[in-house]
């Protein structure tokens, strides 16, 4: 459900959902929780309200930009166990 909210007018849940259909082919990939419509005339001004986009941690392990090591074979896991790790000091 998208939370809409109109000011400074009116319009018909057939307008709304015609706005909300319209968004959703613009922005296929994501995914809108709201729309602020502000009326003026014959005109409207939309803003958009999205959701927030996970974010995976990515980081470079023994050559390879990875988000886990769950697919590494042994001989990778061992080698990455391996690893001398550097602490950074002031």
């Amino acid at each position: 459900m998208v939370d809409v909210k109109v000011t400074n007018g009116e319009l018909s849940k057939a307008e709304i959902e015609a706005y909300i259909t319209r968004a959703q082919e613009l922005y296929p990939n994501k995914t809108i929780e709201g729309m602020d419509i502000a009326v003026d005339g014959d005109y409207v001004d939309i803003q958009y309200r999205f959701a927030d986009v996970p974010f995976q941690r990515i980081r470079r392990i023994t050559g390879y930009l990875v988000g886990t090591v769950d697919r590494f074979n042994n001989a990778k896991r061992a080698e990455v166990e391996d690893r001398v790790k550097h602490n950074v000091c002031c």
